[in-house]
């Protein structure tokens, strides 16, 4: 499937840009920011054309990745909560006017997670908002979020397993209260996303020959079209043949549908080697009317902005099983 669009490349070169996450703007769709994370040194935000719209940095360089949880109640009202891994894990929240990312973590500094490069953000039906921290190792980490009443968020940890091996992308189903982890050269596991389902797991699609993926397996996001149903999505750097393609598995069942690839479009060229996916079903305006899906760009060269790593957007409707 052809790519339609990219971010500007990152500043860094090498091993840069690495997992995106989508803030939908409700007032303007067409406005809404693609959030990514460059490893060497910032969280940067986009509009929908790829321009860079914030660049945000910290005493500590490396960034992990980023997630999005919007609509949150917090002590100082509604929010937008976005989480990163930065030496532990950052808190933000978008201003829906301005569109810019402005610091709720308690004190000030990243909040302790005991590591972790792996970031997905669980809102839990009631209220409850928490943060899953995955090691490279596999050692995975649950914090509940606990606001000071101020709208500021400090982390208490509620739960700690291990998935076994090497993994990083995570994403959770909050509606159906599943998590979901791949280790990256086994498969990808569902778990319960309550601290209570404690290390209880079942795979879901297993790397070739148990199944269809091919390690290793890396970014893993969700297509939401409510009522439970809709689509997972995970990405797999190890495909020599065809340099990066992408699972498509059913949200309620787990059974594998299809995969497909990125390629070069008229304005952009198209994803290899992808770590970190995300995509929504939701509308984005005229340029994305049924919603995008956006893979980490590992050669970034031409159509479009060739250079450094970046991320590209395809309309997600090209992409239906």
């Amino acid at each position: 499937m052809p790519a339609d669009a990219e971010t500007q490349p990152m500043q860094h070169s090498g091993d840069s840009a690495d997992d995106p996450a989508i803030w939908v703007n409700t007032q303007d769709p067409a406005k809404s920011l693609v959030i990514g994370n460059d490893k060497q040194g910032a969280l940067e935000t986009y509009d929908l054309d790829g321009s860079l719209v914030q660049r945000i940095v910290a005493p500590t360089k490396f960034w992990g990745n980023v997630d999005v949880r919007q609509g949150v109640e917090l002590g100082a009202g509604t929010a937008d909560v976005v989480a990163a891994a930065n030496a532990g894990v950052r808190l933000y929240q978008v201003d829906p006017t301005t569109r810019q990312l402005s610091p709720i973590t308690a004190g000030g500094a990243s909040l302790d997670t005991a590591g972790g490069e792996g970031v997905c953000l669980y809102d839990r039906p009631g209220g409850l908002l928490y943060v899953f921290m995955v090691n490279i190792s596999g050692d995975t980490r649950q914090f509940a979020l606990e606001d000071d009443g101020t709208g500021h968020l400090s982390a208490k940890q509620v739960r700690h397993f291990k998935v076994g091996s090497e993994a990083e992308g995570c994403v959770a189903d909050d509606a159906n209260r599943a998590l979901y982890i791949d280790e990256e050269n086994v498969g990808t596991w569902k778990y319960g996303a309550d601290a209570a389902a404690g290390e209880h797991r079942t795979m879901v699609e297993a790397v070739k020959p148990k199944g269809h993926q091919i390690n290793d397996i890396e970014g893993i996001t969700l297509v939401d079209d409510g009522a439970g149903n809709g689509l997972l999505i995970a990405s797999s750097q190890g495909d020599q043949e065809h340099e990066s393609y992408f699972s498509i598995l059913d949200r309620r069942s787990g059974a594998f549908r299809s995969a497909f690839r990125i390629v070069d479009g008229p304005q952009a060229d198209g994803c290899s080697h992808t770590d970190g996916v995300a995509a929504t079903s939701r509308s984005l305006g005229p340029d994305f009317p049924n919603g995008v899906f956006i893979c980490q760009d590992n050669v970034n060269t031409s159509p479009g902005k060739a250079g450094n790593q970046d991320f590209k957007l395809t309309r997600l409707e090209k992409i239906r099983p």
